[in-house]
């Protein structure tokens, strides 16, 4: 039996991001921090770049660490914009380095920023029915809420439909087709 996938993924890389993290409920704040830095560095590119850069990026972003990226001197953001291995935007890279920085702030208010970004879905992930892939929405009344906090908060690269893609990654949505396998085993499925 064939199992019925998203038309989207191609690649193995793809494949293997859709099949086990696409969508997937996740509250750990360093993974948190990791997909909105690589949403935002995927605007205007197509996110295959993006996850074949993956790699890459961990290794350049001291694996997300939000308090190392914060203390990003000129020097170091020097560096990353001569690393063939990621994208060198200057405007992508001084975004990261803003966003650890709003980051940090954000999990002193809260206490996490799980608890901050979750609270645009009331906590749960919010369960959609999407039967072809042109009803789903690139932005929603949710991501709306999520970007204009986040630009009040300073945070860059973070508009409506990037937080819409971000939200699909972290698992906030589920927005696997209901053709697809994973969107009835994400259903009700355990966060991590």
């Amino acid at each position: 039996m064939i199992m019925q996938r998203c038309p989207w993924p191609g690649t193995e890389l793809y494949l293997a991001y859709h099949d086990r993290e696409w969508g997937v409920p996740n509250h750990d704040d360093r993974h948190l921090f990791e997909m909105l830095i690589l949403e935002g560095a995927q605007a205007g590119l197509s996110w295959s770049t993006i996850l074949n850069k993956r790699q890459n990026y961990r290794d350049a972003f001291d694996n997300f660490d939000a308090q190392k990226i914060a203390r990003y001197d000129a020097r170091r953001k020097a560096k990353l914009l001569a690393n063939p291995g990621i994208v060198r935007n200057h405007l992508k890279v001084e975004a990261a380095v803003q966003n650890a920085k709003a980051f940090l702030k954000v999990r002193e208010e809260f206490g996490t920023f799980d608890r901050y970004i979750w609270q645009f879905v009331g906590g749960a992930a919010k369960q959609n029915r999407f039967k072809l892939m042109k009803d789903v929405p690139a932005r929603t009344a949710e991501s709306d809420a999520m970007s204009k906090d986040l630009l009040q908060r300073a945070f860059k690269f973070v508009g409506s439909t990037i937080c819409y893609a971000y939200m699909q990654a972290v698992g906030m949505v589920n927005d696997h087709l209901v053709s697809c396998y994973r969107h009835s085993e994400l259903r009700g499925k355990p966060t991590v």
